[in-house]
C-alpha cells in the first residue's frame, strides 16, 4: 500500500478512500521527565520477568519432582507471562526512547491478538489453578483421578485455543472498522477501548463481544476462584491440626497473591464501557498485569516453594 500524494503521515489513498495504515503511541509524552526512569525500570521488569518465567519452564520441564499438575500448570502460566511481556514491552521501551512511536496497523493488530490470547490464558489458567488446589485440599483422595495427566494436557491445550480463538475474533472485528479521524492512540500499546474511541465506524458489535468476553473470562472465572477457595477456606478451617492448617495455607498462598494482583488489575482496566475509558487509570492497571504481574509470578512461586527452591538447586549444579 502507498501513500498518496498529499495524505497525512499515517494515512493513504486509494480509489477516493483514506486508510489507517499507522497509529501513534501517546505512550508516556505527557511525562517527558518520567522517560528515564520509566525506561529504566520497564527494562529491568522486562529483563526478570523473561528470565523468571523461563527458569520456571525449564525447572518445571527437567525436574522429576516437579511433574504434577500444579507445576504444569505454572509452567503454561509462566509461558503466556512471556507472550504478555513480550507483545507490550519491546514497543513500550522504544516510546520511552525516541520522542515519536508509530505501529503499522497491521503490527497494531497482532500486537492486540497477542495481548487479548496471553491475558485471556492467564484468567483461564488461574481458575484451572484453582480448581488443582481444591481438588489437593478438599478432596485428597480423588486427586490423581480427577488431575490425570491427560486431563490437564487437554485443559491446557483447550485454553490456548479457546483464548487464540478470542483473540482473532477481537482482532479481527477490529480490522472491520474505518479510522479516518486522529490516530494517535492513548496508550503505551493497542487495546480495544481507546482502538474504538478511534473508529469513526459503529462500534456496537465490537463492544458486546467485549463486554461478553469480559463477563466470560474475568466475571465467571473469577467467581469460580472464588467458590474454590471457598471451599478451600471452609475445608482448612475444620482441621484439626494447627500444623496442617499451616501447610494447607502455604500450599495456596502464593497463588492467592497472584490472582489478588492480576484481577485487580483487569478489572481496573476492562470492567467499564468504553465511554468511560481514563487513559491515566488504563496505563496504571495496564502496568500492574503486563509489567508487574509477570515479574513478580515466579518470584512469589518460586521463594515460597522449597521444591522450585530444591529443583532450582539441582538444575543449577547439574549445569
Amino acid at each position: 500500500m502507498e501513500q498518496g500524494l498529499g495524505a497525512a503521515p499515517g494515512w493513504a489513498t486509494r480509489s477516493n478512500e483514506t486508510l489507517m495504515i499507522e497509529f501513534v503511541l501517546q505512550g508516556f509524552s505527557e511525562l517527558p521527565r518520567l522517560r528515564l526512569p520509566l525506561f529504566c525500570c520497564f527494562f529491568s521488569l522486562y529483563t526478570v520477568a523473561l528470565m523468571g518465567n523461563a527458569v520456571i519452564i525449564a525447572v518445571g520441564s527437567h525436574s522429576a519432582s516437579l511433574q504434577s499438575p500444579m507445576y504444569f500448570f505454572l509452567c503454561n502460566l509462566a509461558a503466556m507471562d512471556i507472550v504478555c511481556t513480550s507483545s507490550v514491552l519491546p514497543k513500550a521501551l522504544v516510546g520511552l526512547a525516541f520522542e515519536e512511536n508509530t505501529i503499522s496497523f497491521p503490527g497494531c493488530m497482532a500486537q492486540l491478538f497477542f495481548l487479548t490470547w496471553s491475558a485471556s490464558s492467564e484468567l483461564l489458567l488461574l481458575t484451572a489453578m484453582a480448581y488443582d488446589r481444591y481438588v489437593a485440599i478438599c478432596r485428597p483422595l480423588h486427586y490423581s483421578s480427577r488431575m490425570s495427566p491427560r486431563l490437564c494436557r487437554s485443559l491446557a491445550v483447550g485454553v490456548w485455543a479457546l483464548c487464540a480463538l478470542n483473540g482473532s475474533l477481537h482482532a479481527g472485528l477490529m480490522t472491520r472498522l474505518s479510522f479516518c479521524g486522529p490516530n494517535v492512540i492513548a496508550h503505551f500499546f493497542c487495546e480495544i477501548p481507546p482502538l474504538l474511541l478511534l473508529s469513526c465506524s459503529p462500534t456496537l458489535v465490537n463492544s458486546i463481544m467485549t463486554v461478553l468476553a469480559d463477563a466470560f473470562y474475568g466475571v465467571l472465572n473469577f467467581l469460580l476462584t472464588l467458590v474454590s477457595y471457598g471451599c478451600i477456606v471452609a475445608s482448612i478451617l475444620r482441621m484439626r491440626s494447627a500444623a496442617g492448617r499451616r501447610r494447607a495455607f502455604s500450599t495456596c498462598s502464593s497463588h492467592l497473591l497472584v490472582v489478588s494482583v492480576y484481577y485487580s488489575a483487569v478489572f481496573c482496566a476492562y470492567i467499564s464501557p468504553a465511554s468511560s475509558y481514563s487513559p491515566e487509570r488504563s496505563k496504571v492497571s495496564a502496568v500492574l498485569y503486563t509489567m508487574l504481574s509477570p515479574t513478580l509470578n515466579p518470584i512469589v512461586y518460586s521463594l515460597r516453594n522449597t521444591e522450585i527452591k530444591h529443583a532450582l538447586g539441582r538444575l543449577i549444579s547439574s549445569l
